[in-house]
């Protein structure tokens, strides 16, 4: 395909990934970036032995729908896919430490492919599209690194510190004939790609910008009387059909009324499914996916564009959390300090509504932070929406205490890290019941203005930014008041 400026912003030579028109033409560049970086952290490190060490990922595969012939939507790799870029699955990829050269191999498809996928590109095809430095079959790769004098290869074995799974380490025919380290790769890929270089900054931007506009579209178009999953239908169609975003990066979020107050709402056992009343709050968490990068937005109004006094109070309290932490983030702040400190400010103003009383600090101490916020502030975000890295060695280890155990992260902010910010206040019941229990807690809640609070649900803002070198750079880009919500949802 030639390049041409497809864009007022950009124009990408040579080859890159777009879905045509106005959508954002992503260079293959950016990915030859990645891998320059990579191979140059790994290079600094004495422990490797430069010649003969290759890097070796293996991309994802087709998953079969339970035993039927019809495959998942697939998604690539999300570490191959920051090496690579590549949208096809069954591949592999090798970066050679000594020259920096890089290796795709693809797999090899039958002659009957053409009938029922499409056309059969040659070597040279995936050459040029993808801009790496060579491509062989997937069944030649013990070959292709022995013909390289390949002595040892890295392979990526690490324990995700969200979901507790561990990375996908590559395995072909023929790997038991080289010398394999699982250990060392990990943190340092992992490390890459918590700073954003700034190609994947545009893109970041891009799917911020598209996801925002589809979040706009909802609050326009909400009423009462909508079913939720009308709002995810309309989500779903602005990002992929404005947007070009085929996937989103998470089950859509549409909460109202008491399902607001469902941290994960959405899943397969409440789908979206209740009809949106008048005096609900909606909370809507959805994010979409472009070349594999991911936006994570929420945003929380009134289902009849108006708040109560209540939802105002409550409302006022994240968002007043929320700007707490945007003025004070910025390079070597703890990500814990920031969590503590909109929870502080929320806190704060529940007790000046009158559903709290005391010491605020003395609340921390007991963990009534987590009654009311019982998730963390936010998290990395990039090719996964809980991107890599929130926990790894040399940083911060994961808290025991009561008010910051749940952080995706702890670290220490630094510039080029995009992460989440999402304060939020709900009212779960079952937490709400163990704090009234608790001596040590209850002291502090207010039981009968609690009270009217059962069933409201919650609020939560969650918006995309890029720590820079001075403070913060917000790519969100959606009515945050309450004036700005309530004009804009009678436009």
């Amino acid at each position: 395909m030639a390049a041409e400026c497809s864009r007022a912003d950009s124009c990408v030579r040579g080859p890159h990934f777009w879905r045509s028109g106005e959508t954002l033409k992503v260079p293959m560049s950016l990915f030859r970036n990645n891998r320059e970086r990579l191979v140059s952290r790994l290079r600094a490190n004495s422990e490797i032995t430069i010649p003969g060490t290759f890097v070796v990922l293996q991309g994802g595969v087709d998953v079969p729908f339970n035993d039927t012939d019809i495959s998942l939507p697939f998604r690539q790799e999300s570490f191959f896919q920051w090496c690579f870029g590549v949208e096809e699955p069954d591949c592999y990829g090798a970066l050679d430490l000594a020259t920096g050269a890089s290796i795709l191999f693809v797999p090899r498809l039958p002659p009957e492919y053409a009938i029922w996928q499409g056309k059969l590109y040659t070597l040279d095809d995936f050459k040029k599209r993808y801009g790496v430095d060579e491509t062989h079959y997937a069944d030649e790769i013990a070959s292709v690194l022995k013909e390289k004098r390949a002595r040892l290869l890295l392979l990526l074995s690490g324990r995700n510190s969200d979901s507790g799974l561990l990375a996908r380490e590559a395995t072909f025919d023929g790997i038991a004939e080289f010398a394999v380290d699982r250990d060392f790769l990990y943190p340092e890929i992992c490390e890459c790609r918590v700073i954003k270089s700034p190609q994947e900054i545009e893109v970041l931007r891009y799917v911020c910008k598209i996801s925002s506009e589809a979040h706009k579209i909802i609050m326009r178009s909400m009423r009462p009387g909508i079913p939720e999953y009308k709002a995810e239908a309309w989500f779903l169609h602005h990002v992929y059909a404005e947007g070009g975003c085929r996937h989103v990066s998470y089950t859509c979020i549409c909460g109202s009324g008491h399902n607001s107050s469902i941290l994960h709402y959405g899943h397969a056992g409440a789908p979206n499914n209740k009809v949106i009343q008048d005096g609900d709050m909606c909370l809507f968490d959805m994010g979409g996916n472009y070349c594999g990068y991911a936006a994570d937005i929420t945003c929380s109004f009134p289902a009849n564009g108006k708040f109560t006094e209540d939802q105002k109070l409550i409302y006022n309290a994240v968002l007043k959390a929320r700007d707490a932490v945007i003025a004070a983030a910025k390079p070597g702040v703890s990500w814990t300090d920031m969590h503590l400190l909109a929870n502080r400010v929320m806190l704060t103003s529940l007790k000046e509504g009158g559903l709290l009383v005391g010491d605020v600090e003395d609340m921390i101490r007991v963990g009534l932070n987590a009654v009311f916020q019982p998730h963390g502030l936010g998290h990395l975000l990039g090719l996964d929406v809980h991107d890599v890295g929130g926990y790894l060695p040399g940083h911060p280890e994961r808290s025991k205490n009561a008010g910051v155990r749940n952080l995706r992260t702890a670290r220490t902010l630094l510039a080029g890290m995009v992460l989440t910010v999402e304060p939020g206040c709900y009212f779960i019941d079952c937490l709400l019941d163990a704090a009234l229990a608790d001596p040590d807690q209850s002291k502090f809640l207010v039981r009968e203005q609690l009270q009217r609070f059962r069933g409201f649900g919650g609020v939560r803002i969650e918006d995309d930014v890029l720590i820079t070198e001075t403070g913060v750079d917000n790519m969100t880009d959606v009515p945050r008041t309450v004036q700005e919500i309530e004009s804009f949802m009678q436009m």
